[in-house]
């Protein structure tokens, strides 16, 4: 496969990612613009909040995978071709996703529909954080999606980029692919929308450990709103699609998703321009070495006593005609 396809194939599946959130947008719109409550079950608040919780890790690995892939490419170009087949990616892929479930797990036994009040005679139930008041409950969950959901895959696509910007100032690289910008922005994205999450978590947790109940107050007022904010990144990726690929869809139409993505290639394009360059200069010593071979053999020819290279008795348009069939 070549790396625009992966690519491709990779940006689809973080869209079906972002479309495990926005399918549960609506309730959540309900639920914070009803001012009723969560009215939807017990069910549907924890299932709601797992698959957001997938989200976030499918999204986060799925960008790693994208920068391991380029690195690959850029830093590995033949091995790179050579892993780069359906089975494996699509082994990848099914990996990477089973992750994300695994690692998402624990969102729905940490999610409960509580009645805290009662307003106007009715009860409200909220869909809220539930640790059954235990420290180390909380202190696991939020430094566990803060750590493996961003602290680790994080500090993989930084080592990445790093390895790539610093091999592209070689003068085998000259050109970057648009797909380096996507992938960029799509990072730059979730960073900024999932910073301000993680940062909570972190905030919450040391609140925790330092017994700072000032500090645990002001992390669980904000949290609703840090988590409806991170939310908002899966609708963000389709407009950074559109807008990176807005002089394609013009002329592709449905498949500017590809077209996009042609420029990934750059890196090993370069390498063959660059493998091209030095076959050629091979090919030109050959011939020079024949042609050094022909003079050699034409100068011992001369001292026999040939004229010109031709020998006793020969015609010399005959050895014209053989030196032109040797060259």
């Amino acid at each position: 496969m070549t790396r625009r396809s992966v690519t491709c194939m990779l940006v689809l599946n973080l869209a079906a990612a972002d479309a495990l959130v926005l399918l549960s947008a609506p309730l959540f719109i309900r639920y914070l613009a009803g001012r009723q409550g969560w009215e939807f079950g017990a069910g549907l608040c924890k299932t709601v909040h797992y698959l957001c919780c997938v989200n976030m890790y499918a999204s986060i690995y799925l960008i790693c995978l994208m920068s391991a892939d380029r690195w690959l490419a850029v830093a590995r170009p033949f091995l790179s071709q050579r892993l780069r087949t359906k089975r494996a990616l699509w082994t990848l892929l099914l990996s990477l996703w089973t992750l994300a479930f695994l690692l998402a797990l624990p969102m729905p036994f940490y999610r409960s529909n509580v009645q805290p009040y009662l307003h106007k005679n009715v009860s409200v139930y909220l869909c809220t954080p539930y640790h059954w008041d235990s420290v180390g409950h909380q202190v696991f969950q939020y430094l566990m999606e803060t750590i493996l959901g961003f602290l680790v895959p994080f500090l993989i696509i930084i080592l990445c980029y790093s390895s790539i910007i610093y091999r592209l100032r070689s003068a085998m690289f000259q050109r970057k692919g648009r797909g380096n910008r996507i992938i960029l922005l799509i990072l730059s994205a979730f960073i900024i929308f999932w910073l301000p999450y993680h940062i909570i978590n972190i905030l919450q947790v040391t609140g925790l450990l330092q017994d700072l109940p000032s500090l645990q107050n002001a992390a669980e007022t904000a949290r609703p709103n840090v988590t409806a904010f991170a939310f908002f990144s899966s609708s963000v990726n389709p407009v950074l699609y559109v807008f990176a690929g807005s002089s394609h869809i013009r002329t592709a139409g449905l498949g500017f998703m590809a077209k996009l993505f042609e420029g990934t290639n750059s890196e090993s394009g370069s390498f063959s321009r660059a493998g091209s360059r030095s076959s050629s200069m091979t090919d030109t010593s050959v011939l020079q070495k024949l042609s050094l071979r022909l003079g050699r053999r034409s100068t011992r020819c001369e001292g026999n006593g040939a004229v010109s290279g031709v020998e006793p008795g020969q015609r010399p348009g005959q050895n014209n005609l053989t030196s032109t069939a040797l060259l």
